[in-house]
């Protein structure tokens, strides 16, 4: 416990080499699962679901991924180490694509807690993704609705 109070302190994240942002996009992805506290099914099936529609992953990288994303957030202090390596590493385009990946997965459980909201409106701005896109990402992720990625923002 003290060694990881340490490291906040001690190891500057701003050099950290840059995260793949696939791990990246997946840490965010497990921080919208577990923003109402509770790991449900059928948000990590959106999870894994959404991890297969932006970046055609396998089924076993997918799984290798979620248990790095678990260790992530347990040991994770923050936001920003995630969503820098995605601005770096995507266009305007793909991020939109992240945040609806994100409603997709708040939506998977039929309910959206407002933690997992507050959750993903804080990605969208770390991400610089406007707010006419991040409403947009919230209308196409709604049940019901025909779903993609957007190749095209």
């Amino acid at each position: 416990m003290l060694n990881k109070i340490l490291d906040l302190f001690v190891n500057d994240p701003e050099e950290d080499e840059t995260l793949d942002p696939q791990l990246a996009a997946a840490a965010l992805m497990f921080e919208v699962v577990w923003a109402d506290h509770e790991i449900d099914d059928a948000e990590l099936g959106a999870m894994r679901h959404a991890l297969v529609s932006l970046f055609g992953l396998a089924p076993v990288r997918i799984e290798e991924i979620i248990t790095e994303t678990r260790l992530e957030h347990e040991q994770s202090v923050g936001l920003f180490h995630f969503t820098r390596a995605l601005n770096d590493q995507l266009d305007q385009a793909d991020k939109y694509n992240v945040i609806l990946a994100l409603w997709q997965i708040a939506f998977a459980d039929d309910h959206i807690d407002s933690f997992e909201e507050h959750m993903i409106r804080r990605v969208a701005e770390l991400l610089y993704v406007s707010h006419k896109d991040f409403i947009r990402a919230k209308q196409a992720a709604r049940p019901g609705k025909e779903t993609g990625v957007d190749p095209g923002v």
